[in-house]
């Protein structure tokens, strides 16, 4: 969200790291949720005509967008049940993660250390 909103503290953090990751030809992938998130974001915030451009910098951006599957829904139900401290996009995103076997996050949620596995990119 950091690189395609409006200004905020992160944005040149995540261009510079963003870079970085580009250079060293690291695979960039993303799941629908992220997609679904900056649709969410930009209507809240009256923003509407802004979510093509938003979506297409991303969709320019990563290599493959993940699909959401029941599965996904299913296990992201189960870590959010049994964790108070995760939000329930955080759990979906953890459920896609762990069906694909990623192992690294590229975000500033410091949440993202509390699950065993996942490694913050920064």
């Amino acid at each position: 969200m950091y690189l395609v909103g409006s200004p905020h503290p992160r944005k040149t953090d995540a261009q510079i790291l963003l870079e970085r990751l580009i250079a060293s030809g690291e695979r960039l992938l993303t799941d629908a949720e992220v997609l679904q998130e900056i649709v969410h974001r930009y209507a809240a915030i009256g923003r509407r005509a802004a979510i093509g451009a938003a979506l297409k910098l991303t969709l320019d951006l990563v290599d493959n967008v993940l699909p959401i599957h029941r599965d996904d829904v299913l296990r992201a139900a189960e870590i959010a049940e049994s964790r108070d401290w995760i939000s329930s996009r955080d759990a979906l995103h953890v459920a896609v993660m762990e069906r694909y076997k990623i192992e690294s996050i590229f975000t500033f949620d410091a949440d993202f250390d509390r699950w065993p596995g996942i490694r913050r990119v920064l």
